[in-house]
């Protein structure tokens, strides 16, 4: 007898099982982005800035000065779920990164003044006093035009653990939807419901799998993007 489970339990993409919708607990943390005072408790690392307009949170570097990293005020659980909307304002160039499980390397909160001073300077993310995962999702520099794989790398030393494909296509200026899981140190991105990096953190490279932390938004210097409705999940 064919008994098909049904489609709430799992769903499957790319010959891969990713999160399904039932894996999403409580709610941990929802922002629209959409106005100053949803900003108001965010960090901002390295010379970028945000405005508000029509819902939408925009964050670039005038002049193209440099690379930024902005922070979401919150800790978070080891496992968890986190989406959130964005598009592109400067499709000729730019590279987007999120920073997740985000701490000291003893365990301090990434926001610590204990932890040395970061101005956006990538090594002090990768190679500094703080550890985490990192995924490229968008890549389109003027030295790797339209890059077409995704990273993730777990910090710190750089490590590249995962090539995935490619995540935002580099000349969209459409709203895309990404969605971020951790679950038992398995780590999935989706694009717009497209598998784009699936890996298991099984604690043997690069030290043991990182817990908790905080979720930052990076971008290099060229980038001009726009972002709303961040929501994070705990994991049941």
């Amino acid at each position: 007898m064919n008994i098909l489970k049904p489609i709430w339990l799992v769903f499957l993409l790319s010959s891969q099982v990713v999160f399904a919708q039932q894996d999403k607990g409580a709610l941990l943390y929802g922002n629209s982005l959409s106005n100053a005072d949803s900003l108001s408790n965010w960090v901002m690392e390295g010379p970028g800035i945000t405005s508000t307009e029509n819902g939408w949170m925009r964050m670039f570097s005038p002049e193209q000065a440099g690379h930024h990293v902005y922070w979401c005020p919150q800790q978070f659980p080891a496992d968890f779920v986190a989406e959130w909307e964005l598009k592109n304002n400067n499709p000729k160039a730019g590279l987007v990164i999120i920073f997740f499980a985000a701490k000291g390397s003893d365990g301090e909160p990434v926001l610590s003044e204990k932890l040395k001073a970061r101005n956006g300077t990538f090594k002090q993310y990768t190679k500094g006093d703080i550890r985490n995962y990192h995924i490229s999702y968008y890549a389109n520099t003027p030295q790797q035009k339209d890059r077409p794989f995704a990273h993730l790398r777990k910090n710190p030393g750089f490590n590249k653990v995962h090539i995935g494909k490619a995540g935002i296509p580099a000349n969209s200026t459409a709203i895309h939807r990404v969605q971020l899981s951790k679950k038992n140190g398995r780590i999935q991105l989706l694009v717009d419901n497209e598998l784009v990096i699936d890996w298991q953190d099984e604690g043997k490279a690069f030290g043991p799998v990182l817990d908790g932390g905080h979720i930052g938004f990076r971008q290099m210097k060229w980038t001009d993007f726009s972002y709303r409705n961040f929501q994070v999940w705990k994991v049941d």
